[in-house]
């Protein structure tokens, strides 16, 4: 994996975050260990006793505990709980959550992190900007339907549904083009889902039912987190929000809601992005230039009829003097020579202590 040098806010925070790198804690990863063991235990006894769970409860831990799984298979990409990506993709290739291929999710948000190019819709896979030409292009009744996916509920009923026909335009594409690589990985996505789906019929439980009534709904939940992450700033670290969402949130999304955090230190586990953000709060409040709100709620009355201006992308000039290449640091090792300062021993011990 490319490496590159993650955007510390200062040198006292890079050695507060190396000395946090080296506690047992981090070093371990044992709360992702914890995390992978209870998503799958707590995914498949959820269909192993559904009929005992009665379905209406069945079907609600099974929503919830589908979108902790993909907001784990993100922390699977981030190079967590192990140093060897073939073996983390293991742990994230059961289609659980139906419809996306570990391999199509990895690559698109592996180039979502060039911090130079986020937001652009030319070179961000994962942006919901499009290209002044293309907006032009579409159709009065086209553009209506932008307007409403950008709108609070719009973006949770609509945006999985377009989320899911361009992944299967994706698949179409592959076919078409005889794209070897992607057409393998597809037909092992398939085939495990069609071993998924075998499996929980044998249970009672319908396919069907998870397609619809699982899934689809967990694609909703994460479009709660998505809602307005980004925006087109002129500044590259300035287009990520800080979201301070209550507790279940930040567990269902293993504190993503720090958004900006994570596009500038993405090494750094799901643990440890809470204890960061509020040791610098107010230093991320500075570099993303006042992109903060207290938690989804106010996302949610400011923008339950009004759509967010995410339409044609405003441009703006590539930073390619800091360009990220790929994501930076997967894992945020001590350096070689670092030595122990007393603020950043003082710092350190205060990030233990945040919650």
């Amino acid at each position: 994996m490319v490496k590159g040098t993650s955007a510390y806010l200062s040198t006292q925070q890079r050695e507060v975050v190396h000395q946090l790198a080296r506690s047992w804690l981090w070093r371990s990863e044992l709360p992702t260990w914890l995390l992978i063991i209870t998503v799958y235990s707590g995914w498949f006894a959820s269909v192993l006793y559904w009929q005992t769970l009665g379905l209406p409860l069945a079907t609600l831990l099974l929503i919830l505990f589908t979108t902790w799984y993909l907001s784990l298979q993100h922390e699977l990409i981030h190079g967590h709980p192990t140093r060897l990506p073939r073996l983390n993709q293991l742990f994230g290739t059961l289609p659980l959550a139906v419809w996306y291929p570990y391999g199509l999710y990895r690559d698109s948000h592996l180039a979502h992190h060039r911090n130079h190019t986020l937001t652009d819709p030319h070179d961000d896979p994962e942006t919901y900007y499009l290209s002044p030409a293309h907006w032009a292009r579409l159709k009065p009744w086209q553009q209506r339907v932008i307007h409403l996916r950008n709108t609070f509920p719009g973006r949770l009923l609509l945006g999985p549904l377009l989320d899911i026909l361009a992944t299967l335009r994706a698949l179409t594409q592959s076919v078409v083009q005889r794209d070897v690589p992607a057409m393998m990985m597809w037909l092992v996505h398939l085939l495990l889902l069609a071993g998924l789906f075998y499996w929980i019929s044998l249970r009672g439980f319908s396919p069907l039912w998870l397609v619809l009534a699982v899934s689809y709904p967990a694609l909703m939940l994460t479009k709660v987190r998505s809602f307005y992450e980004h925006r087109a700033d002129e500044a590259p670290l300035a287009r990520s929000v800080n979201n301070e969402a209550a507790w279940p949130w930040r567990l269902l999304f293993l504190n993503l809601n720090y958004h900006s955090v994570h596009h500038d230190l993405p090494g750094l586990p799901w643990y440890g992005l809470r204890k960061v953000y509020l040791l610098y709060r107010d230093g991320y409040y500075q570099r993303n230039q006042g992109f903060r709100v207290a938690g989804y709620g106010e996302w949610m009355k400011r923008f339950w009829r009004q759509p967010i201006d995410v339409n044609a992308h405003p441009g703006h000039h590539k930073d390619a003097q800091n360009a990220h290449h790929l994501f930076t640091d997967v894992r945020h090792r001590p350096p070689e020579h670092a030595g122990h300062d007393l603020s950043a021993d003082a710092a350190a011990g205060e990030a233990r202590r945040a919650g």
